[in-house]
C-alpha cells in the first residue's frame, strides 16, 4: 500500500492525496490551490493521469478540497465520486461559484485590453456544464454506514463537524491477508459548534492523515459566541450607535452566526436591530441546511421544535437582488450587515466597504481568517489607506476581530484526535493541510507523547 501527498503539503489548500492499493487507486480530495503565483497552472494539470484513477473520496464541500474535480473529470477520470448527502449539495453550490469567479476573471481581463493595460485574464478551468458532469458522478453515503468500494476495501465515513456534511473517510483494507485501516480526517471541526454536531471520535487506524491547520495556536475560551457576538453588537450598534459589517463566508459560516443571532433576540438580549444576509449563495446554502435538518446538532433542533426556523427571525432580512442590495447600503439605522466574501476579495461585501469604510460609526467584525495579500488581511494589520473598487480610501471605521465562530479546530483539538489512538499500537500520523509552522508545533507536540509523525512533503510517496 502506497500513498502520495499531491497537494496541502506544508501548505493550506489544494487537498489532494492518492492511495493505491495494489493496482487500485483511490484519490482522496481534489481541491484547487490558491498558494502561489503559479497556482493557475497547478490546477490545470496533474501528476497522474485522472483516467488512471479508480474512486475519488470528498471528505467536504469547501473549494479546498472539491474545487479541481470538474478538471479532474475533463481530464479523463470516469469513476465514481463518494461523498455524503450535504457535501454533494453543497459542492454544487460552491462549483458553480467558482465557474462564475473563472468567468469574471476572463471579462476582467477582456476590460483591461480594450483599455490598452496588460493581462488577458486565465482561462476557467472548468464551464457549468463540467460542473454537472462532475454532479452525475456524484454517489453519496450517510455517516458511519460501511461502503465496499472493492472486495478488499471497505469506506465509512465519521463525522467530524467543521461543515455541514463533513466527514472523515476510514478505509478498512485487506491487502494479501493483511488487514490495514487508514483514516483521512479532512477538515476537523470544533466542539459545541453553532449548527453543527461535534466530531464523532475515530476508531483505532494503523495510519492517520490530518489536518495541522491550527497546530500552535489556541482559539479564545472562556466566553461563549453568544456573549462575544452580544458585546460586540451592542457596542456597535446600540451605545455608538451605528452599524456593523460582518465578513462571512456565505457556506457554513453564515448559517452557524445567523442561528446565534436567533438565539440572542429570542432571549431578549439585545433589542432587534435590523439584519440583513446580503449574499444569494448564502441564502441558497441555508437551503441546503434545511434540508438536511436531520443532520444539524440537538441545540438546533430542539430550538427549532420549541420556536421554529432557526435560520428566520422578525428583523432578519436576506437580500437577493443587487437593489436590495444598494437600497442598505444607504439604511441609516443602527443594524448588522451580513455579507461575503469573508475575507473581502469580491462578492457585495465591497460594495457596502467602499460606502462605510469611511463612516466613524461603522464596525466590521471579522469572523473568520484572512489570508495574507487579501484586503481583509490588509485592514486587520491595521492599513489606514485600502484600495476598494479602484478607490484609495482613508479607514474610519473600526475595525475587530474574533475566532469564536472559527470552524477548525484549534491545537488542543487536533491533539485530542491524534490522542483516541494509541501511541504504541499506531503505525504513522501524516500531518498535511497547514502551513510548516503549524505543522512543526502539532509535530513536536505529538512526539512529545511518543506519537510517530511526518510532515508530508509534496509528490512524496510513503510506503504503508
Amino acid at each position: 500500500m502506497k500513498l502520495t501527498i499531491h497537494g496541502a503539503a506544508q501548505q493550506v489548500t489544494g487537498s489532494m492525496h492518492l492511495l493505491q492499493v495494489g493496482q487500485y487507486k483511490i484519490l482522496i480530495d481534489c481541491g484547487l490551490d490558491y498558494e502561489r503565483d503559479t497556482h493557475q497552472q497547478q490546477n490545470e494539470s496533474f501528476p497522474f493521469n485522472p483516467a488512471d484513477i479508480d474512486v475519488v473520496i470528498l471528505t467536504h464541500a469547501h473549494i479546498d478540497h472539491s474545487g479541481n474535480l470538474p478538471t479532474l473529470l475533463r481530464y479523463g477520470y470516469s469513476g465514481q465520486i463518494l461523498c455524503t448527502p450535504p457535501t454533494a449539495d453543497l459542492t454544487e453550490l460552491l462549483l458553480l461559484d467558482s465557474v462564475t469567479l473563472f468567468m469574471n476573471k476572463l471579462e476582467k481581463g477582456r476590460r483591461n485590453r480594450k483599455r490598452g493595460r496588460s493581462g488577458s485574464g486565465p482561462q476557467p478551468l472548468y464551464l457549468q456544464k463540467h460542473v454537472m458532469d462532475t454532479m452525475e458522478a456524484m454517489v453519496t453515503i450517510g455517516y458511519n454506514k460501511p461502503f465496499r468500494l472493492n472486495g478488499d476495501i471497505e469506506l465509512t465515513f465519521v463525522p467530524v463537524g467543521h461543515l455541514l456534511g463533513a466527514a472523515a473517510a476510514v478505509l478498512k483494507i485487506n491487502e494479501n491477508g493483511v488487514e490495514k485501516t487508514i483514516a483521512f480526517t479532512g477538515d476537523i471541526g470544533r466542539m459545541n459548534y453553532p449548527v453543527l454536531n461535534d466530531p464523532q471520535p475515530l476508531p483505532p487506524v494503523d495510519y492517520l492523515v490530518t489536518e495541522s491547520t491550527y497546530g500552535g495556536r489556541q482559539h479564545s475560551k472562556g466566553r461563549s459566541v453568544e456573549e462575544v457576538l452580544v458585546e460586540a453588537i451592542k457596542e456597535a450598534c446600540i451605545d455608538q450607535p451605528g452599524r456593523m459589517i460582518i465578513p462571512a463566508f456565505s457556506v457554513g459560516r453564515t448559517q452557524s452566526l445567523v442561528f446565534t443571532l436567533n438565539k440572542i433576540f429570542s432571549k431578549g438580549l439585545l433589542p432587534a436591530v435590523p439584519v440583513f444576509v446580503d449574499s444569494p449563495m448564502a441564502t441558497r446554502a441555508t437551503q441546503i441546511y434545511r434540508k438536511h435538518h436531520n443532520l444539524v446538532n440537538d441545540d438546533a433542533k430542539e430550538f427549532y421544535n420549541r420556536q421554529g426556523d432557526e435560520f428566520e427571525f422578525e428583523n432578519l432580512t436576506y437580500i437577493e437582488t443587487l437593489k436590495e442590495s444598494k437600497q442598505i447600503s444607504n439604511y441609516f439605522e443602527p443594524c448588522i450587515i451580513i455579507s461575503s466574501a469573508g475575507m473581502l476579495e469580491g462578492g457585495r461585501i465591497q460594495d457596502h466597504l467602499f460606502y462605510n469604510i469611511q463612516n466613524y460609526y461603522c464596525t466590521i467584525l471579522f469572523i473568520g481568517y484572512s489570508a495574507k495579500g487579501t484586503l481583509g488581511h490588509r485592514l486587520l494589520r491595521g492599513d489606514s489607506i485600502v484600495h476598494i473598487k479602484d478607490r484609495d480610501l482613508s479607514v474610519y471605521a473600526t475595525i475587530k476581530q474574533t475566532d469564536v465562530l472559527s470552524a477548525h479546530g484549534d491545537h488542543d483539538d487536533l491533539l485530542n484526535v491524534a490522542r483516541q489512538q494509541d501511541a504504541a499500537h499506531i503505525k504513522n500520523i501524516f500531518l498535511v493541510h497547514g502551513e510548516v509552522s503549524s505543522m512543526k508545533a502539532l509535530s513536536d507536540a505529538l512526539v512529545a507523547e511518543h506519537y510517530p509523525v511526518v510532515i508530508a512533503e509534496k509528490g512524496v510517496t510513503y510506503e504503508l
